[in-house]
This record gives C-alpha cells, structure tokens and sequence, in this order.
C-alpha cells in the first residue's frame, strides 16, 4: 500500500513541471521575482549596504521598483539552488530551470502534507487526498509561478503538516506546533503579511484544544519572527541598498494601513466564500459532498472541524480586506482538501455496506476525473496562451536569425506595455555583450519625439483583430516618423475566452496545435485531436469548449529604404 502512496505523490512533480513546460513564460505580477532571479544570477548580490561600485543598470528593480519594495529572498534562494546546474549546462533555459525548482519545492511539500495524511488518517485518505489536490488547476498552474505567495506556500505547507491532529497525540505534539507557527510566522514576516491572520487563528485554535501552552505560542512567534526579520533585514537591505528596510511591512503600510490596495480594484465580504474557494477547490463535489460528509459523521469530525476553524476563521477575517485575489488565500487549499479527502475516505471504506457510500464514491471518482481532464485539456491551453509578449519575444530572435543568419549585434528593440506584462522577461533577451538593446520606456513625452523611434529597428506593440487598429505607442511612432515605414513580421494571438461548439461545429484547436506541436511534436497534435473527436462523439454527443483566440501583440519591423 505504501508504494501506492509512493507512486502517486509523482502525480505533483509530474503535473506541475507539465504545466511547466506548456506555459513557460510568466506575467506582469510574477515580473520582481523573475527580474531578481535573472539580475542575481547575472551579477550577484550587491556588496553590502552601500556598495559604491554597484552598477544600478544592471539591476531591473532600481529601473522600476514598483509602488513599494518586495523580498527577494525567494529570487535569491532559486538563484542559488539554480548556480550549480547552470555551471554544469550554461545553455540551459534559466528561467525554467528557476520555475522549475520552486515548483518541486512546491511538490515535495504537498507529497509530505500527504504522508502526513497517510500516517494519521491511514491509507485511503492520502489516497483521495492526492486524487483531489492533483485534479485541482490554479495550484498545480501557479506552483511554479514565482510570486510571493508561493514562496510563502512551501513553508505554510510544511507547518500545517506539522499541525495536523494525531489520533494518539504524543509528547512531540507541543513541539511540532511550536515548530509550525515559528514557520508560518516567518513566512508572513518575510513573504506575505496576511499570513499573520493565519498564524493568530492558528494559535487560538491550539490555544482553546490545549495542544500548546501560552508561553510555547509566544516564544514560537517570537523565534519566527527573529528569524524572518533577521533574513529580509539582511538580504533585502543587500538587495535595495537601504538599510533597515523590512519589504513585507512597506507593503502591508502601503496596501493595508494605507488602503492603496483597493485601486487594483475591491471585491464583496463574501467574494472568498462564494468565488474563490470554489474555483481553488474545483471539484464541486469536494465541497458540496466530501466536505460535509466528513463534519458530519461522528469518525471524522473532530478532525474535519479541527482543519476546518482556523482555515475557514481566517478567510472570514480577511474577507474584511477589500481588494481580494484567489491567491491570497492559497496557503489553507491543502487543508480543505484534506476534509475532503476525510469525507471521501469514509465514504470508501463504507461503501459496501451503504448504498448512497457506493454512489457518492462513484460520483467523487467521476467528478474528479472530469475536472481533471478539464484542467488540463481546457485549461491548460487556454491559460498557455496568455503570454503574447513572451511568445513574441521568441519569435522576433527567431526569425531575426534566420534573416541575418545568426542574431547579427546591435539591434535595438521597443517592448510596450502589453508585452512587458504578457511574458517578456531579461531572461528572454539576448545579452547585452551582443549589443542588444531593449527599451521599455513609459514617459508618454518622450515618446512623442522622433529622436526616440528613430533608434529602434523593432517596436512590439499591441494588436487586434479590428481593422486599422493601432495602440496609443504606435500612433505616436507614426506621427513622429511619418515617412518611416514599419513591416508587420510577428503577430501573436492570445486567449480572449471560451468557444462553446454545438454539435458538428468543428474545433478549430488554434490553442492546443501550438501549444503541443511546440512542446511535443506534430504527433501529440495528431493524437490530440484524435482524443477530442472521439470524446466529442461518445461522451458529449457533439459539443465542445475550446479557447476563443484573436490577435495581442505584433511585431514590426523597420523598413530600410534604398534611394539607390
């Protein structure tokens, strides 16, 4: 049975590096991390706290630091854990490699949570924990996605293993739970600041079931706190040449106490209840069945509720924070499972003395392999494809080299606003030793002037499928260079939504042909499609979803007009 458990807990890796691979490229939220992780790799952690000879242009956060300073303790933990490999492979895609690392940091810490699972609650339960948490998108997407929140998820991850209840508590009880509130202290010391939420339910939680004394509490919260301060002091004060700088409190003043949040827009009390948990936990039936049949029943409801009250207790606090996303709350997504693993265990073993056990195994067992199926032939492809600048980026070098037989030096590019927030990254720039130049300016007046375009022999900017289309950036190009002309040699679509196709509709599959025929051949598109017909006609009588695609980014080229 343990092999079992064994061969299952490769589901994490295994789907995470997959979803990897399918969406390489990252978003303007993830753009501090990748930028740092890139910066450290290329030249280092500056020299102390006032480092005279720093260079600030090789350094991406001096250039746009954002509304307030970040940690890059995560990006200088996946810079170093990613130095060896690269000595060994200098031609390795780092930015994968980088992505690649935290997401099996990610996955091994899922795979613990479950032997933890598996210890307490026995064999089936960690069974149906994997089934559930492997079928679940937005975790298994964004496990390698470097931002705050899954820097601060491995560490969460690991202190509520150590937080589950043991059926036979032991006199290590009081010293795991101390353990794991110093983690999740440091951890929103460091990373995410709402993590304090969870560390205060946490321990008035173990506080009212007497799993730990008061004085334990405070000298746990006292040592994470040392010790998360003591690293973003240090690190961070390196890293942004000021000293003291504490990053996460910046943020916490500017966003909380400040309320600056809410320009990114606000959300109703209920939005994490009612949006967010269901499309996290995406199997409706974990929360419509599993869940309930695990507070319900007398053999799992002291575990259920001991899960349940401090997750559930947090995301009501928090609710109170107006701006709300989906990852805020991310760290408690295993616990919930976990109830939902319980309900289902019970309902497994029980299954053949009770016949509403047998139909509700079979519904949980359908359910999720519905769900993942979707997760990975829906929605994989589509949330692949939300990286036009990324994808432009490439293959603006590709064809660059194919035109001029190699990446000729001393080619200057424009990248706007679209593409900086859509995948490009320094990581997919050629180096500057080549001569490559790549501007991202944003002052509006400067680039009304012609002395600004006429250095550029690319320009990437937004496109659309309306005729005649042309973003703010290219109209001031056209009207400061008016004799100038621009050929379109890179257009790249992008998601724009769901297709439903009735019966005899065919699919296009835009999307999932270029996402496979890039990452695993003209076979796999074959085959692909193969899979699609035959589930179209057998399961869904005809229909389908498929992602809607239109055009995002172009690329032009400047034309160089000969007189002679």
């Amino acid at each position: 049975m343990r092999y079992s458990s064994a061969v299952l807990a490769l589901l994490f890796p295994a789907l995470i590096l997959l979803h990897l691979f399918v969406a390489p490229y990252t978003k303007v939220e993830e753009s501090f991390h990748v930028q740092a992780i890139h910066d450290i790799l290329a030249h280092g952690l500056p020299n102390g706290w006032n480092d005279l000879s720093l260079n600030r242009t090789n350094y991406d956060h001096f250039s746009f630091p954002g509304a307030v300073p970040r940690s890059a303790i995560g990006a200088a933990l996946l810079a170093l854990l990613s130095k060896p490999v690269i000595l060994l492979n200098e031609g390795i895609d780092q930015q994968l490699l980088a992505r690649a690392i935290l997401g099996l940091l990610n996955a091994s810490t899922l795979a613990i949570y479950a032997s933890g699972l598996r210890r307490n609650f026995g064999q089936p339960v960690a069974i149906w924990y994997f089934i559930l948490q492997a079928s679940q998108f937005h975790l298994i997407y964004y496990a390698s996605r470097p931002l705050s929140n899954m820097f601060a998820f491995s560490i969460t991850t690991l202190a509520l293993r150590l937080l589950l209840p043991s059926p036979s508590p032991t006199s290590q009880d009081q010293k795991q739970c101390s353990l794991a509130l110093a983690l999740l202290t440091t951890a929103g010391v460091v990373f995410r600041s709402e993590l304090a939420l969870l560390v205060g339910t946490q321990t008035l939680f173990l506080l009212a079931t007497r799993r730990i004394s008061l004085s334990n509490a405070i000298v746990a919260g006292l040592v994470g706190l040392a010790n998360g301060l003591l690293l973003t002091v240090c690190i961070d004060g390196y890293f942004w040449q000021q000293f003291p700088l504490w990053p996460e409190f910046e943020a916490f003043r500017f966003n909380v106490l400040a309320g600056q949040s809410s320009e990114w827009g606000t959300e109703p009390w209920s939005f994490y209840f009612l949006n967010a948990l269901p499309r996290l936990l995406f199997n409706p039936l974990s929360y419509a069945l599993a869940i309930p049949v695990a507070v319900r029943q007398p053999a799992t409801r002291a575990t259920a509720l001991s899960l349940l009250t401090p997750a559930l207790t947090f995301v009501a606090l928090y609710s109170f924070q107006p701006h709300k996303e989906w990852r805020f709350i991310i760290y408690i997504i295993p616990s919930l499972t976990a109830v939902a693993a319980l309900g289902a265990g019970y309902l497994w073993t029980h299954r053949s003395r009770s016949f509403f056990a047998r139909w509700a195994t079979r519904a949980l067992a359908l359910s999720s392999l519905a769900v993942f199926l979707l997760s990975n032939l829906i929605l994989l492809p589509a949330s692949a494809a939300n990286y036009p600048g990324g994808e432009a980026l490439d293959a603006l070098h590709w064809k660059h080299a194919i035109w001029h037989g190699g990446l000729e030096p001393g080619f200057h590019v424009y990248l706007g606003n679209l593409a900086c927030q859509t995948g490009v990254t320094r990581f997919g720039q050629q180096p500057s030793s080549l001569g490559w130049v790549y501007d991202k300016t944003e002052d509006e007046a400067i680039k009304s002037t012609g002395e600004f375009w006429e250095q550029f022999n690319y320009v990437v900017f937004e496109a659309s499928s309306e005729p005649g289309f042309m973003d703010s950036d290219e109209i001031r190009l056209r009207s400061a260079l008016p004799d100038s002309i621009w050929e379109a040699v890179v257009e790249v679509d992008a998601f724009t939504g769901i297709s439903v196709l009735r019966p005899g509709v065919p699919a296009t599959g835009t999307a999932e042909r270029r996402i496979l025929g890039s990452f695993a051949g003209p076979r796999a598109v074959e085959i692909y499609e193969s899979v699609r017909e035959y589930a179209r006609i057998a399961l869904l009588r005809g229909w389908w979803v498929e992602p809607k695609m239109e055009p995002r980014v172009r690329v032009l080229s400047r034309v160089i007009q000969d007189f002679f």
